[in-house]
């Protein structure tokens, strides 16, 4: 198993070379994409446009101009309170899983139907499966605990017609599973992802949110600056706990995919995580560093097929007619 170091992103600049977000917002086009962003639109202390990111609103508007200017979704929407998640971020996670697919597949991103990818916990926002599809053609399932959470991704997969046949939502009925109950017997998936709750408790979540709004100078008072429910935010026993979950169960679908991932906040966990995915045998273990601005962060993906049977695969997913 391979551990690269998870705190040098692939490219000097922050973002992949292939994220569309690259450099700073352009204020002018999205406002004239999605005009009601104009009124979020404020100069900050260093004389650029920007919007308040602690106004839930503001990220809100925000991520529906991006999602329209440059993933061509008109109707997106959240309930008060759920995850509107930082898109630049959020599209690197998926441009480096792109990368490991070319790998397998010796050069080429594979593009298209033919890859499927599970996105678990979706979200209310539907972010990945959005950008995945528009950025690869790829085909999502995405799972999720919250009744509401699955209700409003449905409906946003069933209001923009990009997205028609590209994207199935699926209610985990239960909590304490992640892919059993998921996959389908059989069933076949490229890449998994998640975006795990990193917290261990309700008072921890709070705790880091009063330090941001500080650093921001916003005060303890202000709320989450992206939102979030609480199986978004908090899991016992946090991000270890939850990831460790997630490699169990990946253990009993191993066959099901070709490469499992994660994101990882906390560069505390990744330790525990390798021993565990070497307990369970796999096969192959990549960490890839991933910044933007100061914020830096990694993904981990794993798999339990050898470099034989990932070109078995590869010959029967993406090659064959």
């Amino acid at each position: 198993m391979t551990h690269p170091s998870p705190d040098t992103p692939a490219d000097k600049d922050g973002l992949h070379p292939r994220n569309r977000h690259r450099g700073r917002y352009d204020f002018p086009a999205l406002v004239q994409t999605s005009p009601e962003l104009a009124r979020f639109v404020v100069v900050n202390a260093y004389g650029n446009e920007s919007v308040d990111f602690n106004n839930p609103a503001a990220v809100k508007a925000l991520n529906q101009a991006l999602l329209r200017h440059f993933y061509h979704v008109q109707l997106w929407d959240i309930p008060a309170g759920y995850l509107a998640p930082p898109i630049p971020g959020r599209a690197d996670y998926l441009h480096y899983l792109a990368d490991l697919l070319a790998e397998t597949n010796q050069g080429p991103v594979p593009t298209g139907k033919r890859v499927r990818v599970l996105d678990v916990g979706v979200g209310a926002n539907c972010i990945y499966p959005i950008i995945g599809h528009h950025e690869y053609g790829w085909r999502f399932v995405g799972s999720d605990v919250d009744p509401v959470a699955v209700r409003v991704a449905k409906q946003i997969v069933a209001g923009n017609p990009g997205l028609a046949g590209a994207v199935d939502v699926r209610l985990q009925p239960a909590s304490a599973d992640i892919f059993t109950g998921i996959i389908k017997p059989g069933e076949l998936f490229d890449l998994t992802l998640c975006n795990p709750p990193f917290h261990g408790s309700p008072a921890e979540a709070e705790a880091t949110n009063r330090r941001k709004n500080q650093n921001l100078g916003s005060g303890p008072a202000a709320g989450p600056n992206f939102g979030g429910q609480p199986n978004e935010l908090w899991y016992p026993g946090g991000e270890a706990t939850f990831t460790w979950r997630l490699a169990q169960d990946s253990a009993l679908h191993r066959a099901n995919c070709l490469w499992f991932s994660t994101l990882i906040s906390k560069k505390e966990t990744l330790p525990g995580l390798y021993k565990t995915l070497q307990k369970l045998g796999a096969a192959d273990v990549r960490t890839i560093g991933m910044s933007q601005g100061q914020k830096v962060s990694r993904l981990v993906a794993w798999t339990f097929l050898d470099a034989e049977a990932q070109q078995q695969w590869r010959q029967r997913r993406w090659l064959s007619s």
